[in-house]
């Protein structure tokens, strides 16, 4: 009998068809979110799971789950996932690195760039009918080339934000937990400095750190105190990186010019006094969102929870098995 396993969220139909040559599939097609008791009843029977950043995978779940061995997350972030409640159960856990750095990177900047060049507060103006014509002073925005880029994380998306930086001829900072080789330094012209330091001299300051409680509320109202009054906050990271009560604190107070912001804490839910500001530019958390992107992910995915389940050895495991 093929082991049993279930996808939490609708997927594509490739990657079924690639589960059902090893295994027996349940299919959460109609991508209706599982409430934590309903995820838990799913989950019951089942020898692995594909989930995504919504199922939260802790010792509670998995003691209502005594045969499940390997969750394997759409993602490249975890922290849904209690690692060291896999581990104590023999539950391999496994993300998704690698394949959306681009395609974040690439929304990163367009961020950047709406939220510099006020396009989002322009478009509403537009489609409100209010345009009667060109003025010299009309939606006037910061330069972008030229400017001071700081980068909080300069890992594989960081690295790859500051790739692109080098075409709007930009002196790039960035701020590591650990610094990084003289060599990428160099091959990404980026120049490391203390985050208080970063925060200060950079116009247009984007994130790019994994959550954890290491970096939570790792930008608060100390933090954006230090930030130019001019300067932008660009956030595609994970929702709990910034404070969102101090940023909209920041923003009411005029402490820093502007922010683009994918993530929020509590999302799907936000606070809703981002809302009410024009100059903050607004998505539902789609920076990975290409078709290819998103397809790669769970095909990556997919493939991780063959290994596990067939080998013990995913490629992208993330905790160490149980001794």
């Amino acid at each position: 009998m093929k082991p049993r396993v279930q996808v939490t969220r609708e997927v594509f139909d490739e990657v079924l068809d690639y589960l059902a040559e090893h295994f027996e599939v349940s299919a959460n097609q109609s991508d209706a979110p599982f409430t934590p008791v309903e995820l838990a009843e799913h989950l019951a029977d089942k020898h692995g799971a594909l989930t995504v950043l919504t199922d939260r995978v802790d010792d509670a779940l998995l003691a209502r789950c005594p045969n499940l061995k390997a969750v394997c997350n759409i993602a490249v972030g975890f922290n849904n996932i209690d690692l060291k409640a896999c581990s104590a159960r023999g539950v391999l856990a496994t993300n998704t690195p690698g394949v959306l750095d681009s395609a974040t990177a690439d929304f990163t900047w367009a961020l950047i760039l709406a939220t510099a060049r006020r396009l989002t507060e322009a478009e509403a103006w537009l489609r409100a009918g209010e345009w009667h014509g060109w003025k010299l002073k009309q939606f006037l925005g910061q330069d972008v080339a030229g400017a001071t880029l700081g980068i909080v994380g300069l890992g594989r998306i960081g690295q790859a934000v500051a790739r692109r930086a080098r075409g709007f001829d930009m002196k790039v900072l960035y701020f590591n937990r650990k610094r990084v080789d003289a060599d990428i330094e160099r091959e990404f012209g980026a120049t490391y400095a203390p985050l208080d330091t970063l925060l200060a001299e950079s116009d247009i300051v984007t994130l790019h750190t994994p959550y954890s409680p290491a970096t939570h509320h790792l930008i608060g109202a100390q933090q954006l105190a230090r930030m130019k009054p001019t300067a932008m906050l660009i956030h595609a990271a994970r929702g709990g990186v910034v404070d969102d009560a101090a940023l909209i604190e920041a923003l009411k107070s005029g402490k820093i010019a502007a922010a683009g912001l994918d993530v929020f804490e509590s999302e799907p839910k936000l606070n809703p006094a981002f809302l009410r500001f024009k100059n903050v530019v607004l998505a539902p958390h789609i920076a990975s969102s290409t078709h290819r992107t998103r397809f790669n992910m769970a095909m990556l995915a997919a493939r991780n929870l063959v290994a596990a389940l067939t080998t013990g050895k995913p490629p992208n495991l993330l905790n160490p098995p149980a001794n």
